[in-house]
């Protein structure tokens, strides 16, 4: 007589459903006698005849077949058999997180190297555009000195009072044409309606009809001194006006006590007649060619 075999839930376990419960009895086996094994010694001698500390014993003794099962249960499902304990593990995972630790590290490392870089190129590009205001800076006040000192040379400066003419009449010249018995001043040539400037920088304290001078300028220069201007045609300044060297003040003329068309001019000490003193040494001591 055949036997057929039997189907559905009445169905026999196959061998991997059979294996796998076997590995499963045996892993719980393996937990109570790891239990049993580490209660105290004065529990396992008060149970030491009791049916539950026999169980556990026989399950430390089959602990060993837990790794074999496994293997067997691997086998028989085609599963790769895990050799890795529960350690292997925890080191396989804290070396994971050491490596991410690590790379994190050298990331933030990296970053404040460049954070570094940034700051010492900022501080560099800013001690530069210093250093280029402070240059600038000095070029200014240098350029300034310079224009104050030109400025103050231009001031200081004498010149002719015609230009390019030279003396017709020296200083302290005799004859009856001076009341004073002597010429006190230097006769410059200039024709009639010629220019007349400022020797130098000096305040006008005189600009009229002057007597024997006829219109005349008187100007108190900067280094106290004097200067006066006759027989000029017109005048083109008046009292308390400032004026720089070669500045126009009116035209030569022959107005006054006057022969001829011509400049007279003197140096004085003071602005009163009588003050006067030798007007081409003057000139001369304050740089004038003449």
């Amino acid at each position: 007589m055949a036997f057929t075999r039997a189907t559905g839930k009445h169905r026999a376990p196959g061998r991997l459903s059979r294996r796998s419960a076997q590995a499963v009895g045996i892993a719980a086996l393996a937990t109570a006698g790891v239990v049993g094994a580490t209660a105290s010694p004065a529990l396992a001698a008060g149970t030491q005849d009791s049916p539950a500390l026999t169980a556990g014993t026989q399950a430390s003794s089959v602990l060993a077949a837990d790794t074999q099962a496994s293997s067997v249960l691997a086998a028989d499902s085609g599963a790769p058999v895990a050799e890795a304990t529960g350690l292997s593990q925890v080191t396989a995972i804290g070396s994971s997180l050491a490596v991410q630790i690590d790379a994190q590290a050298r990331a933030q490392r990296h970053q404040a190297d460049l954070a570094a870089k940034a700051k010492a190129a900022a501080a560099v590009k800013a001690k530069a555009k210093a250093e280029a205001k402070a240059r600038a800076e000095e070029a200014r006040q240098a350029e300034a000195r310079a224009a104050r000192a030109a400025e103050r040379a231009r001031l200081n400066a004498f010149r002719l009072p015609v230009a390019g003419s030279y003396v017709t009449t020296g200083y302290k010249s005799g004859g009856s044409l001076w009341s004073s018995g002597s010429h006190s001043g230097v006769d410059f040539r200039a024709a009639s309606g010629s220019t007349v400037v400022a020797v130098g920088a000096g305040t006008v304290v005189e600009a009229g009809w002057g007597g024997a001078y006829g219109n005349n300028i008187v100007i108190r220069m900067t280094d106290g001194t004097y200067t006066q201007y006759g027989h000029l045609s017109s005048i083109d300044v008046q009292v308390g006006q400032g004026v720089t060297p070669g500045e126009r003040i009116g035209l030569s003329g022959s107005t006054g006590n006057s022969t001829g068309p011509h400049l007279h001019f003197e140096a004085r000490t003071s602005p009163r007649y009588g003050s006067d003193m030798d007007p081409v040494a003057y000139l001369r001591s304050h740089g004038v060619r003449l």
